[in-house]
């Protein structure tokens, strides 16, 4: 699956609207005979009306929390100093495609974004942040120097980050635009209060970004026109595994798991299970997932939350204990290394797994294992990456209790023979 894998489902598009399937970019002339050119900033000062638009339209942040993007601004707005702006296009999921279809399809939609957010919370520079050798790079920085950042009023740097999970991290981020390492700092402050240089500091998903850029074009009952009331608006969210058009989509919020599946050529009846949010969010059973509405509120209720915007269909014929299994040692070797569930429960976690996936004798003493270590390691981190990947492990747990019971009693199923579904880099990327 490529980033410019993008499938146009019939309820509403909005920000893969005109792509086609042409993979490059969309130009600039095409940009601004659509949206027109941003008018030149005026006022150094922050721009309450817009955050009132956005705060009206109900946009949440789609980098996984789910935050009202129009508080968050309000919030770094309202500061004694002048704020700084990340758009962070990291996406560290391995499975994730959404971030990079729109940063080397639609640069200028995600530009406009970022030059209108920091107009709303009075900052006059912004950073773009993607990987280090990143594909599109060339194109996005062409994009970048086709527009007049005078005229914009924000200084935007792109900055190469380390490929690693972690450093996606919000912290991570301000932590390398200061000059250290792409690693997590231990909180609180939040980057909020005291960000890049001590001053407060907006960190913004590049999907939120573009969406923003819509509705202070198009306005908040455009954007409410579609979607789940209490959660309006279009998402994008990558489909995997077993489906016949793996890519990007843009649905509807409140869409069904189900339909989305089906939108991309899944067949329910030849699946166990789906992936929800990707490596920090987890498992369902087929029959479970399908009628779960994709939105927060709606995958709160099975335990799950929608994270990057994810969904991988596991196959019958595959182990979902040896999928997990391999993640969980990817996760453990990509941690920062900061502090001991990492850099102890991660493995040890990682290792019982395997045992029980293999079905290898004293399986059962490794089940014991994992749940001491999940103990252990929940909630002690300093940051989120240990209780991610314990909350990924906990649902394979739940949605493959009877694969686990097989496994401990008869030795593993044939499935561990299956080709891998989910994707794991290679650590010498």
């Amino acid at each position: 699956m490529t980033a410019a894998a993008v499938m146009q489902p019939a309820s509403p598009v909005r920000l893969l609207a005109g792509l086609g399937r042409a993979d490059r970019p969309v130009s600039y002339h095409d940009h601004i005979g659509r949206f027109g050119v941003l008018p030149p900033r005026r006022s150094e000062q922050a721009d309450f009306g817009l955050i009132e638009l956005v705060e009206r339209s109900g946009l949440l942040g789609r980098g996984g929390a789910g935050f009202p993007t129009g508080r968050k601004l309000r919030a770094v707005a309202t500061g004694d100093r002048r704020p700084v702006l990340i758009a962070n296009g990291m996406e560290g999921e391995p499975v994730a495609r959404k971030d990079a279809l729109l940063l080397s399809r639609v640069p200028h939609l995600v530009l406009d974004g970022i030059v209108l957010a920091a107009r709303a919370i009075g900052a006059t520079d912004g950073y773009l942040c993607v990987y280090g050798g990143s594909p599109f790079l060339p194109a996005l920085n062409h994009a970048l120097a086709q527009r007049d950042q005078a005229a914009d009023g924000v200084r935007i740097g792109i900055e190469e980050v380390p490929h690693r999970y972690v450093s996606s991290e919000k912290s991570a981020l301000v932590n390398w635009l200061e000059g250290g390492a792409a690693v997590p700092r231990f909180s609180p402050p939040s980057p909020r209060e005291r960000g890049v240089d001590g001053r407060p500091t907006l960190i913004q998903n590049v999907e939120t970004l573009a969406h923003l850029a819509q509705i202070a074009r198009r306005g908040p009952d455009w954007f409410r026109s579609v979607g789940d009331r209490a959660e309006p608006g279009s998402l994008l969210v990558t489909v995997a595994g077993a489906v016949a058009r793996p890519g990007v989509l843009e649905v509807a919020s409140g869409t069904p798991i189900g339909a989305v599946l089906r939108q991309a050529g899944a067949d329910p009846r030849t699946l166990s299970a789906v992936l929800v949010g990707g490596y920090f969010g987890g498992w369902l059973q087929v029959d479970e997932a399908l009628p779960v509405p994709l939105s927060h509120a709606g995958l709160r209720s099975v335990g799950l939350g929608l994270g990057a915007g994810i969904l991988v269909a596991l196959p019958a014929g595959a182990c979902g204990l040896a999928e997990t299994a391999r993640v969980a040692w990817y996760l453990a070797g990509e941690s920062a290394g900061q502090c001991g569930p990492c850099r102890n429960g991660l493995p040890a976690i990682a290792g019982a797994l395997s045992a029980v996936a293999a079905g290898q004798p004293g399986s059962a003493g490794a089940i014991a294992a994992i749940e001491r270590w999940s103990s252990l390691v929940d909630g002690r981190g300093a940051c989120r990456m240990p209780d991610g990947a314990v909350r990924f492990v906990g649902s394979a747990w739940r949605a493959f209790a009877t694969d686990v019971a097989r496994h401990t009693r008869w030795g593993p199923c044939d499935g561990v023979h299956h080709p891998p579904v989910l994707p794991v880099p290679d650590p010498g990327r």
